[in-house]
């Protein structure tokens, strides 16, 4: 493997960097609400789940709490 000079690495990061399509504020923005979301929706889907499935299970084995 070639080494490389760190400068020259410096210069091809930025390089590369700089083809980078960056999204913008809103599309940032957007997706952190859509992201935000879907966390709570899964969080209230997995706590339906848990809460009927601890009621079967209570039900079957005859424990009420």
């Amino acid at each position: 493997m070639a080494k490389t000079n760190p400068f020259v690495f410096l210069q091809q990061v930025r390089t590369e960097v700089s083809k980078v399509t960056w999204p913008t504020r809103r599309e940032t923005v957007i997706t952190t609400i859509m992201v935000v979301i879907m966390s709570i929706l899964a969080a209230l889907f997995f706590l339906g789940v848990d809460w009927v499935l601890g009621t079967v299970v209570r039900t079957i084995l005859g424990m009420r709490f």
